[in-house]
């Protein structure tokens, strides 16, 4: 199938001569108790494999065996459809190919994927030629397509003919997510084209729509949007299910809503989950350490979901959504064999795992290398940065800073001119640089970690980098280092590096194992919370300084930006 991005003649033959009798099946699965989704019930079936599909699930067993044919006794497990990951950010530290190796291992072997950094970062034949590897591991990729940049830059790559390539490609399967939509409200005919073409092309537009009112959901759902993932409370999760949008309930580090939402929609006695499903929107590796959407699926048993709810929330309703019904999301003839192997379906956390009809995961073991055939990242280079940068180039032209008042909102305040060369406690030195230096903008930003020397890091939402410190010299010094290792996380201090987390993966992305990438980000948060960090997540919050996504200020590409009125209010200046 892989290739074809559907089985060929010569497999449907196949598999319906093994339905008749005339050929073998590559692996029955006997006696299986397996959750039917189309009948919400739990069934008792044996279940025919033919390489990478379903051939028939049934109380019949194979006329024919063949030698080479798996027999596998089901006794003592349940089985549940592989889970789907409906809403991945692909590149938060972690590469495509190292989470899809620990995601699978838990039991996420379906995974729907931003196109953010491939987009940005390299051509279309460039990145088609990755998303085709990729499909050749047992995780099924599918991918969206972005429409807009997510912040005021020079030379948006978003034009109309890579947009077409990307939404007519056979694996991305929506368009989003659609951060822009205030352009849309506003008069942007371009990205609404965008919209009205990916609805042409039968695909769904998933929407960003933190603390929408009912009118602003109402109208993006007249322009075509179809799920919202930004729903904070019960309240507003059932309101735009009342409105017709599919809810993805969303527990990250930055939104960690899930539990209370499902507490309370069960309080209130939602009965139709059917078009409610669960995410982890991106989140950063530390917060992977308990699972990826079988996590999620302990939450809603925890809170009170039925079982049958809580697994089809993490596989045939993301299914449906993405109009795949026929492909993945079920135990059920045609489908491809993501099947989990559950002890009970108390722990969601499966025994063994079936993708495509690989083993990944046996008895507890896993049993298939996720870099057998290639690595990634021997496919993607680091940053080539041939500038340097000096205390001058450094110097703000504004007393306008960010004040961070969590995580990820950022509020305009005023540098006093009574502090003269000097800092106030809290406040940091703020720079962000074109990679490929060109332009730079200066500013101070207040609340992130007030003890920071100097740090500098190539992980920001336009892949351009941000400088923050007390001290210019080690902000300096933390940028040769960063251009020394082709990207990464850097502090300095006094001139030496004080904890470093290296992304050489296009300035995005670590090359580590997932169980060691956790652990080095989580010594490098500690780093950072020893410095002075105390909100919740600082890999978002230097991700989202340059988002437009986000109120009130930011800085960009093109200067210090008002969000909220779409303004430079601080131009950004060539690097001279």
């Amino acid at each position: 199938m892989i290739q074809e991005r559907y089985w060929t003649i010569d497999q449907l033959r196949k598999q319906a001569a093994i339905l008749r009798g005339t050929e073998a099946p590559t692996r029955v699965l006997i006696g299986a108790r397996y959750l039917n989704t189309y009948l919400k019930s739990w069934e008792k079936a044996n279940i025919w494999i033919d390489d990478d599909r379903i051939v028939y699930v049934g109380d019949q067993l194979p006329e024919i065996w063949s030698a080479g044919t798996e027999k596998v006794d089901c006794s003592g497990y349940t089985l549940v459809p592989g889970y789907i990951e409906p809403h991945v950010h692909p590149s938060q530290l972690y590469h495509p190919q190292s989470f899809a190796e620990y995601a699978a291992r838990s039991g996420t072997t379906g995974m729907i994927c931003d196109n953010g950094v491939f987009f940005r970062s390299l051509s279309d034949d460039e990145a088609f030629r990755l998303i085709d590897k990729l499909d050749q591991l047992p995780t099924s990729f599918y991918w969206w397509c972005r429409y807009d940049p997510q912040s005021a830059v020079f030379e948006s790559p978003f034009n109309n003919e890579r947009i077409q390539r990307w939404l007519n490609h056979p694996l991305v399967v929506q368009g989003g997510e659609l951060t822009g939509w205030p352009q849309v409200v506003r008069g942007d005919n371009q990205i609404l084209e965008w919209m009205r073409e990916t609805k042409q092309l039968r695909k769904p537009i998933e929407s960003h729509l933190p603390g929408a009112s009912e009118r602003t959901l109402t109208e993006l759902k007249l322009f075509g949007a179809d799920c919202d993932h930004e729903a904070m409370t019960a309240d507003e999760a059932i309101m735009r299910l009342k409105l017709g949008y599919t809810v993805s309930l969303r527990y990250s580090s930055i939104r960690p809503d899930l539990p209370d939402i499902l507490r309370e929609m069960v309080k209130r006695h939602v009965h139709s989950y059917e078009h409610v499903y669960m995410t982890l929107d991106g989140a950063t590796p530390v917060f992977l350490k308990e699972g990826v959407c079988d996590h999620l699926i302990r939450i809603a048993l925890e809170q009170g979901v039925q079982p049958e709810d809580a697994y089809m929330m993490a596989s045939s309703h993301v299914a449906a959504h993405y109009n795949m019904n026929d492909r993945i999301g079920h135990i059920a003839p045609g489908r491809i064999a993501n099947i989990n192997f559950l002890s009970s379906t108390d722990d969601p956390r499966p025994v063994s795992v079936l993708a495509k009809g690989q083993w990944v995961l046996r008895e507890g073991v896993p049993v298939y290398d996720y870099f057998s055939s290639f690595d990634l990242a021997d496919e993607l280079s680091g940053l080539t940065l041939d500038f340097s940068l000096t205390a001058d180039h450094l110097a703000a032209k504004t007393s306008i800073g960010l004040d961070m008042i969590n995580d990820v909102i950022t509020k305009p305040f005023e540098i006093s001119a009574e502090h003269g060369s000097g800092l106030p406690d809290d406040v940091l030195y703020l720079t962000l640089v074109d990679q490929k230096g060109r332009w730079i903008i200066n500013s101070y930003l207040r609340g992130f970690a007030g003890e920071l020397s100097g740090f500098a890091g190539s992980f920001s939402t336009t892949g351009d980098i941000l400088l923050i410190g007390k001290s210019k010299q080690d902000m300096i010094a933390a940028f040769e280092r960063l251009k020394e290792r082709k990207g990464g996380l850097f502090i300095m201090e006094n001139g030496e590096v004080a904890a470093e987390l290296a992304l050489p993966v296009l300035g995005w992305m670590s090359d580590l194992p997932m169980e060691q990438l956790i652990k080095a980000a989580g010594r490098f948060e500690d780093d950072l919370r020893e410095k002075g960090y105390h909100t919740g997540d600082p890999f978002f919050s230097l991700l989202f300084l340059s988002s437009l996504h986000l109120p009130y200020i930011r800085i960009t590409p093109e200067g210090i930006v008002d969000v909220m009125h779409r303004k430079v209010m601080v131009p950004s200046e060539p690097l001279i």
